[in-house]
């Protein structure tokens, strides 16, 4: 018994201390593993010359520039439609017709209506100059004293009488007319054509269904939608911290993403003068043109807009996190011997990997990529802060 338990403490000591021996190596190579990762890790750049684009990306929906609900003006049932979606119509084509019987008949009312009245305008008219005839006769003779003055009063009242009667016809006849014009105005919108060369989005009614006119309390029945699909808009939403980078008749690059590869060009139309929220961002609205419209390119399809907001040429750059903001300024640690010093910088363009100098550094000098040791030892005693942050927080500025 006491052997057996000689032999478990010998296991078990034995055990310990290979558990240990790995612990130490492992803790070795950890310790190995972060200072090779350190020394491969850049911890200084070198100032030098480059070119610096940025530019704001935003997504949009494409829709037509131009898009109508067509929708009769008068009420009607549809007699003839002959096309469907997707159909491409001519400026002029015929899209719809409603049925036309009644209103033939009313225009043909109308027109014997005119006629009826015409004739008895002239009826009137004759009367008119034959009472008048008779008055002027009658007026000369009452000057003179050849006839009664109850004769003469009895032909100027029958002359009045004719007037009036001429005036009623002739009031007529211009309501004839008049109905008539409308008639035949309501017989023409009947043929619905197309405004502009367009092609047929969606189309709800079928031959046969009634529809209401525009006219009505409800603005119509929508028989089609048409847009015309040769010109083409991208509706944006673009941030608020970005709308002041834009102005109207900018280029902008258009991709379209259900179409790989394809790369269009746009141009900035309107800006929206007022914020609105969208998917809880503050924005204004955005419309642009697209140029040289593809026949791929689909109403409702999605695209991603670059548009350049600033470029730089030949210039001194850094890399963006070697530059620090504090209060205000901005500023880097520029090598000097075997140590760095603060050097304040003048920062112009910047995109999301580099900063251009304008003044402060030379081509060649070596600035440190973060807070050298040194100088957190001198931020003890006083000299620059610990809490220093890269300064492109904000690319492009």
């Amino acid at each position: 018994m006491r052997s057996v338990f000689l032999a478990l403490l010998v296991l078990a000591l034995a055990g310990g201390g290979a558990y240990l021996w790995l612990g130490v190596r492992n803790g070795n190579n950890a310790a190995a593993r972060a200072a090779e990762a350190a020394q491969e890790r850049k911890t200084t750049a070198a100032a030098e010359s480059g070119n610096i684009s940025f530019s704001v990306t935003v997504a949009g929906e494409i829709g037509p520039a131009e898009q109508v609900s067509v929708r009769p003006e008068v009420n009607g049932r549809i007699s003839e439609l002959p096309v469907d979606v997707g159909d491409r119509i001519a400026r002029g084509g015929l899209l719809f017709a409603l049925d036309d019987k009644d209103l033939k008949i009313e225009v043909d009312t109308r027109e014997k209506q005119i006629e009826s009245t015409r004739l008895q305008l002239d009826k009137s008219r004759i009367a008119m100059e034959q009472a008048k005839r008779d008055f002027d006769r009658d007026a000369e003779l009452f000057e003179a004293k050849l006839v009664a003055k109850q004769v003469y009063e009895s032909t100027r009242q029958r002359y009045e009488s004719a007037q009036k009667d001429y005036a009623i016809a002739s009031n007529s006849i211009e309501r004839a007319e008049q109905d008539a014009l409308l008639a035949r105005e309501r017989l023409l919108k009947t043929r619905i054509v197309a405004p502009f060369d367009c092609t047929v989005l969606t189309r709800p009614i079928s031959a046969g269904q009634a529809v209401s006119g525009s006219g009505g309390f409800n603005s119509g029945t929508e028989v089609l939608t048409i847009a015309d699909l040769s010109s083409m808009v991208i509706s944006a939403h673009v941030n608020q911290a970005d709308v002041t980078r834009l102005k109207q008749g900018m280029n902008v690059n258009v991709d379209v993403d259900a179409v790989p590869g394809l790369t269009s060009a746009g141009e900035v139309e309107r800006i929206a003068p007022q914020a609105t929220v969208r998917n809880n961002i503050k924005g204004y609205a955005t419309r642009i043109a697209l140029k040289n419209v593809d026949a791929r390119v689909q109403p409702g399809m999605t695209a991603s807009i670059t548009i350049p907001v600033a470029t730089a040429e030949n210039v001194l750059t850094v890399p963006l996190v070697a530059v620090f903001s504090e209060q205000g300024e901005r500023y880097v640690y520029r090598k000097s011997g075997d140590s760095f010093e603060r050097r304040p910088v003048v920062v112009g363009v910047s995109d999301l990997f580099r900063a251009e100098i304008k003044s402060g550094l030379a081509a060649g000098d070596i600035v440190a990529l973060e807070t050298p040791a040194d100088a957190k030892d001198r931020t003890a005693n006083g000299g620059a802060s610990t809490n220093a942050r890269p300064a492109g927080t904000r690319p492009g500025t």
